[in-house]
């Protein structure tokens, strides 16, 4: 259906949008505006605004943000067009009309939708009857009560070729193949897909039944039979238990995803409804899509064994190109050989959240299993790690966070082996992680003290750190192919007034514009050619003599990976420490205006990332060292 934007404008026109909100959430005059409690996450204090003048709400506490038409997809679930139908009807408005062909593809899926709900009713018939003593057995030993039963809707196919077709006669076969319900082969007499199992609906996020989950009751192969792939129902971008878990999810502000049907349920049983589970396969890009548009941080929570791992690090590869700033995943680990389903029935809701509390992040998990893979005994095999975390850091789509998992790779890299030397022998760089972060319970203490002086003196008060600048400048003359590489976030940089900034924007317009022409690959040599027609002959082979600066990408001499290794890190930094900085002084300014132990504790996190960057730093500027001490005693 092709709906003009000028009837949409219409329709927003139309709808009284606070009174459209306010069905479901308490709303007060607040000035020209309406104020209550956002919907989309749990706050005490109103930070959600609906504004009709301007036909629009806001949320100032989770950026939750939408028109009248937003909030029927967002807060009710609806699909797009049905959202306008039932904004239309209730604004008197009439929706233009399908063509003949769309329409009749939605008057089938209508009767297919009737087609699965009958058969959804009927097996729960069967359930009840003589023939599903069996199942009623099996769901008594997974300890699912008669409620929760009801509530999933739960089902049993006796086991017979014919019997659901007999009863759904008048739907047609046509249909109830179309529906998944029978399998015919060729010219051949169709029959009943699911049979002598327990059945489980899957349903769409407005709670229609859209296709079945059936589990053997005996011995047999498979464990667990879905619907196929139909009208309704398309396995990759489907969840189970979504039409549920939504709601849960917005209020909690919180989903799991665990691996199978009966973990759902018994999550849910136990109190814990904000959980999903993926359809036999691994987390798919579609899936994983829509976990994100329910929460930034979903929690993933698969079978402790070693099949549960493997999919956790399946998930984890396949979020990485799709990470955004603040948009990531966690992992629950649980007991060896345990399921989420185990769990619950030996320690309840209570020793599930205690393994929420020991939840990884997204780079923890895959460190690990980079870290254990295989041995790291020689120089070769530590190599591999380091390349087999850079293809992982490379397949991040967003600059910032590619930018940001390099780094922390390399700097946990480092401080697993211990790089670095003192007189008379080597010892350990200053850690990367001069703190750690607290978990739940864990008492606060003190930082260490501030890492060296010399390494202070290497950054500016404020601002940029001019300093560094000077070097990532004096980088980018002498590995030119970088530039390309980090061109968003050096686009993004506020360099100081004067010859440097004008220099800086200079090497960045002649890398776009080289580009753009596709005349190969831009060289030092050339790359100075150019901005010597442009004046800056003499700052830019200043810069390219800066042997003398502390890093190896500034050296001639230097290793060229190590060198655009460094060149990236040292990037990071620069980019990194304003927006540290300028997050302490408002969360200093915090303190002196209300002191409070959530603000004293952002403080001293932001001193600590402060102190981390100044680490990083120091530990560019000791590795030049040791190169340079190491090609002295070469020679």
């Amino acid at each position: 259906m092709s709906l003009s934007p000028a009837f949409l404008d219409e329709l927003r026109g139309r709808t009284h949008l606070s009174a459209l909100v306010g069905k479901t959430v308490k709303l007060t005059r607040a000035g020209r505006e309406m104020r209550g409690c956002c919907p989309f996450h749990n706050e005490k204090t109103p930070s959600f605004y609906v504004n009709d003048e301007k036909g629009f709400y806001h949320c100032f506490g989770c950026s939750a943000h939408g028109d009248a038409i937003r909030w029927m997809t967002d807060h009710q679930g609806l699909p797009f067009i049905d959202a306008v139908k039932e904004l239309a009807a209730a604004a008197g408005l009439e929706v233009p009309q399908a063509d003949p062909r769309a329409a009749q593809k939605a008057e089938r899926a209508k009767s297919l939708h009737d087609v699965m709900q009958a058969a959804a009713d009927w097996f729960v018939s069967q359930l009840g009857g003589l023939d599903g003593a069996e199942a009623r057995a099996l769901l008594d030993r997974r300890g699912v009560s008669a409620s929760t039963q009801r509530t999933f809707g739960f089902g049993y196919a006796p086991d017979s070729r014919g019997k659901l077709r007999a009863a759904l006669k008048d739907f047609g076969d046509a249909m109830l193949v179309e529906a998944g319900l029978l399998i015919q082969v060729d010219n051949k007499e169709p029959y009943d897909r699911f049979r002598g199992r327990l059945m489980i609906p899957i349903r769409d996020q407005r709670g229609r039944v859209i296709a079945f989950g059936g589990r053997i009751i005996g011995e047999g192969e498979p464990k667990y039979l879905n619907s196929p792939d139909t009208p309704l129902f398309d396995k990759g971008r489907t969840l189970y238990n979504l039409d549920r878990a939504s709601a849960a999810a917005r209020k909690a502000d919180r989903v799991f995803v665990v691996e199978g049907y009966m973990d759902a349920v018994a999550l849910a049983q136990g109190g814990v409804g904000e959980v999903v589970a993926p359809l036999g396969t691994a987390l798919t890009e579609a899936q994983l899509e829509r976990l994100w548009r329910m929460v930034d941080v979903p929690m993933v929570c698969l079978d402790g064994d070693g099949a549960g791992q493997k999919a956790a690090i399946r998930a984890a590869q396949r979020a990485l190109p799709m990470l955004a700033p603040g948009r990531s995943l966690s992992f629950i680990t649980l007991p060896e050989g345990q399921d989420p389903d185990d769990l619950m029935q030996q320690g309840g809701a209570r020793a599930f959240e205690a393994l929420v509390r020991e939840a990884e992040p997204l780079v923890e998990r895959l460190w690990k299993h980079e870290l254990a893979a295989e041995p790291l005994d020689t120089p070769e095999q530590r190599a591999g790690l380091k390349r087999r975390l850079s293809d992982l850091a490379n397949t991040i789509a967003d600059p910032s966070v590619k930018s940001e998992y390099v780094a922390e790779f390399r700097h946990r890299f480092d401080q697993q082996f211990a790089r670095g030397r003192q007189a008379g022998g080597f010892q350990a760089r200053t850690p990367f992680f001069p703190y750690q972060q607290r978990r739940a319970g864990q008492k606060w203490s003190p930082p260490p003290a501030p890492v060296t002086d010399d390494a202070k003196a290497v950054r500016a008060a404020g601002g940029i750190d001019r300093v560094l600048a000077k070097a990532v400048l004096a980088g980018l003359i002498r590995h030119p192919a970088e530039i390309a590489t980090h061109m968003e976030v050096l686009g993004s940089l506020k360099l100081a007034d004067g010859a440097l900034g004008r220099l800086f924007e200079a090497v960045v317009d002649v890398a776009l514009e080289d580009r753009s022409r596709r005349e190969g690959a831009l060289d030092s040599q050339r790359l100075v050619t150019i901005l010597t027609r442009s004046g800056f002959e003499q700052v830019a082979s200043d810069l390219l003599r800066a042997d003398t600066m502390p890093y190896s990408f500034t050296r001639k001499t230097a290793d060229e990976n190590k060198a655009r290794e460094d060149l990236d890190e040292a990037i990071a930094i620069l980019v990194s420490r304003p927006e540290v900085d300028a997050a302490l002084a408002d969360a200093t300014s915090a303190m002196q205006c209300h002191f409070t132990d959530e603000a004293f504790e952002r403080q001293v996190a932001l001193v600590n990332e402060q102190r981390a960057l100044d680490v990083r730093l120091a530990n560019l500027v000791q590795a030049n060292e040791d190169a340079r001490a190491l090609g002295t005693e070469d020679n």
